[in-house]
């Protein structure tokens, strides 16, 4: 099973809000997860970000492969650096 940290959109239309999470990469975009580790709101001023350091450490030494976006919003949180 091929696990990604990836982000689930929420949020209405033209609202976007996004929740990072921890997912099969074969369910869809905004469907079943494993465990939700952080969010991301880009309409903010300055933009909100909040990732729970221990989860997302630990589900990256598990071999969880980040995808682009979410690699970007980890290493912006000082996360991706301490694996």
């Amino acid at each position: 099973m091929a696990v990604k940290i990836r982000l689930k959109r929420m949020g209405g239309k033209k609202r976007p809000f996004y929740r990072v999470i921890v997912a099969d990469s074969r369910s869809p975009r905004d469907g079943r997860f494993i465990e939700e580790i952080g969010y991301f709101d880009p309409l903010s001023n300055p933009q909100n970000l909040k990732i729970d350091r221990e989860k997302a450490i630990k589900w990256l030494k598990n071999g969880a492969q980040p995808t682009d976006r979410a690699k970007l919003l980890l290493k912006k949180s000082g996360v991706y650096e301490e694996v």
